[in-house]
């Protein structure tokens, strides 16, 4: 079995990440644990919701109850990149060139590397944020659909509209599809690439006995992973219109223990599968082969991270239960 490095915290761990080689840890008090060589802790926020790498600046980037978004470097560094007094920040995203999007209420505000904002405001309150992976562009999740704007010029914003309340959105890698998460047990998308003037297409994926709360695109988007289910949901989206009439893999069946948490392997079609009572799995999508890479621990695995090599798995669990699983031993 691989050999697992522990660390416990006192906090629910919100996001993990690695920068460069250095595992780090964002818990919800609103610290920044490091393990670089040692344990070192970074202050961050009075109250952390949110926490996720930027990769075009290999930098972690945090929001939290205090109304703040700031960027943290491997060494610790601290620059804020916006204030918003008596807001909380759940919802932030990262985007090519450094630029930042995060939402307050119905307002998204895109911040660029050289310090200029734009704002764009819905009708109803922001709910998910996703940068395009080409072209300066963004989706916004909200009551009744997604918004997609283009950034850098004042052209009208795209409706893509389905009854019910989106809680979450993401660009397919290759940008040909935008899904989002449901406040009902179901993901919903669409295929962006139809003809000028076409409508379009649909994708409802459903079936889930929970809500999704996480998800991970493979390499180069073959598959998307979900949670909600005891297993993991893994839909194909290999084909020219994506999952439309084909149905998921299921992944690390548990009979009775829900998938909390799912991260696809940098390099290879494997997920990492994290459950409600704190076990990992590695699972392969070709033959559906397991590996066990953590026991059940003291609570649900919240957060997942890999290293740039695949050989490392960063994790972190509603319990403060944290660590580093190596995979090459």
């Amino acid at each position: 079995m691989p050999t697992v490095a522990p660390l416990d915290l006192e906090a629910h761990i919100v996001g993990v990440a690695y920068l460069g080689d250095v595992p780090v840890f964002a818990d919800a008090a609103g610290l920044v644990h490091r393990l670089d060589g040692g344990h070192a802790v970074t202050p961050a926020h009075e109250g952390l919701l949110v926490a996720l790498r930027d990769d075009a600046t290999d930098t972690l980037l945090t929001g939290g109850e205090d109304g703040r978004v700031l960027r943290i470097t491997r060494d610790g560094g601290v620059t804020e990149l916006a204030h918003a007094p008596r807001k909380w920040i759940s919802k932030i995203a990262a985007g090519p060139q450094g630029a930042v999007a995060f939402a307050t209420g119905k307002t998204a505000t895109v911040r660029l590397s050289d310090g200029t904002t734009r704002d764009f405001t819905e009708e109803r309150t922001v709910e998910g944020i996703a940068f395009a992976p080409k072209g300066l562009r963004i989706a916004l999740a909200r009551y009744n659909g997604v918004s997609l704007h283009w950034v850098a010029t004042s052209s009208p914003a795209i409706d893509l509209d389905w009854k019910g309340a989106h809680t979450g959105v993401t660009f397919s890698p290759d940008g040909r599809f935008v899904v989002t998460m449901m406040q009902e047990n179901a993901l919903h998308g669409w295929k962006l690439d139809t003809k000028p003037g076409a409508e379009a297409r649909h994708m409802r994926m459903s079936g889930y006995p929970a809500k999704v709360k996480s998800w991970s695109w493979s390499t180069r988007g073959k598959w998307l992973a979900s949670s909600g289910a005891p297993a993991a949901i893994v839909w194909p989206f290999q084909s020219k219109d994506g999952p439309m009439g084909k149905a998921p893999l299921e992944l690390g069946t548990r009979a009775d223990v829900m998938v909390s948490q799912v991260a696809c392997h940098p390099s290879e079609e494997v997920a990492a599968i994290g459950y409600s009572d704190g076990m990992v799995l590695a699972v392969r999508f070709a033959d559906s082969k397991e590996v066990l890479l953590r026991r059940p621990g003291k609570g649900a695995v919240s957060a997942f991270a890999w290293s740039r090599s695949g050989q490392q798995l960063a994790f972190g669990t509603e319990a403060g239960e944290a660590g580093v699983i190596d995979l090459t031993s």
